[in-house]
């Protein structure tokens, strides 16, 4: 039996090339196997890295696809505005910690995980909270503008009974969700009807089309260290199922990244 190896978003260095928009000794960052060596017959995915003077990491993170999902999501989905209340949750992770940060810049109002580290204005654990709702009340008394959903399931409901009027939420994911036989019940949806408050799923491929308007934005930001990435690097392949699997139980601690292989 044939056993294919993982795909996922990387950062490599062309060894070889034929195709005509990549050379030997390019770096890329795009979709691509978990190996030291690939073969990549279809490049339509990967992107040439222009500006090597931040970690080549972040093209794994805020320069990939992560920094991608929190700007389009935050950006264009929710159009944040001076002042405004935004929730973040699971603002530990590779796009949460982002968005609140995004938000932050904007002037608006940022609550979750992390507030130290991240500046946010106030932060909670959410697995700790006995009553989601009460405590959601005790961080936004007059309710939330923005919310950019990571988790989805209980909080998602929780979220919905303290959103503002035309308030708005980006459904970037629901990790509370993933692998479960029954997965919760979302109750309060009449608060969208009752709120005119707009919900609304992406993907991020909808948004790559920006992708320069973006590192003109956050470039400047992580140069002058306005924006902190934190990342959660483990060595080497044989690492890779348990960086895998702590995605899952909330064991890691920024953008997890495993590195592949050193020239």
């Amino acid at each position: 039996m044939m056993i294919n190896p993982l795909t996922g978003y990387g950062v490599s260095k062309v060894v070889d090339s034929v195709h005509p928009d990549f050379k030997k000794g390019d770096l890329v960052w795009g979709i691509t196997t978990w190996e030291e060596y690939s073969l990549i017959t279809s490049p339509e995915s990967l992107r040439k890295i222009e500006h090597t003077d931040v970690p080549l990491s972040y093209y794994t993170g805020i320069l990939g696809m992560p920094g991608m999902t929190a700007y389009g999501g935050l950006y264009e989905i929710c159009s944040p505005k001076q002042g405004e209340y935004v929730f973040v949750s699971a603002a530990s992770g590779a796009v949460g910690q982002l968005v609140g940060q995004f938000a932050k810049l904007l002037g608006c109002y940022v609550v979750d995980l992390l507030k130290n580290k991240f500046g946010f204005d106030e932060a909670f654990n959410y697995k700790e909270e006995p009553n989601l709702d009460a405590a959601l009340k005790r961080y936004f008394r007059e309710g939330i503008d923005i919310y950019f959903d990571n988790v989805g399931g209980k909080m998602l409901d929780a979220v919905l009974l303290n959103m503002k009027f035309n308030g708005r939420i980006a459904v970037c994911g629901m990790i509370s969700q993933y692998g479960l036989d029954h997965p919760d019940g979302v109750y309060n949806l009449i608060r969208l009807l009752m709120g005119q408050i707009r919900m609304e799923g992406f993907w991020v491929t909808k948004y790559y089309h920006l992708y320069h308007k973006y590192l003109d934005m956050v470039l400047p930001n992580i140069r002058e260290g306005k924006i902190v990435y934190v990342e959660d690097m483990v060595q080497g392949l044989e690492s890779g199922p348990a960086a895998i699997a702590g995605l899952f139980t909330g064991r890691n601690y920024g953008k997890q990244v495993v590195e592949v292989a050193r020239e």
